[in-house]
């Protein structure tokens, strides 16, 4: 993985778990953060660069539906 899309990633990593921590709700923060980093750790082994280009924008589609939700 290039060092740019390696920050990329890291970037919207961090920033997913920083947007869950917002939920009220213990419960829904609690899914929401085990979810995110079960989908980070399951993936973190792709060297495909297409497949890690579709995933980032399947996060980055995530972030904006946590963002509404939160």
């Amino acid at each position: 993985m290039a060092a740019s899309s390696r920050a990329q990633v890291l970037r919207l990593y961090r920033a997913l778990l920083r947007e869950s921590q917002r939920f009220s709700s213990y419960n829904y923060r609690m899914y929401a953060i085990r979810r995110i980093r079960d989908a980070f750790r399951e993936n973190k082994n792709i060297k495909d660069s297409e497949k890690i280009e579709e995933l980032v924008n399947k996060a980055k589609a995530s972030l904006e539906v946590l963002h509404r939700q939160v």
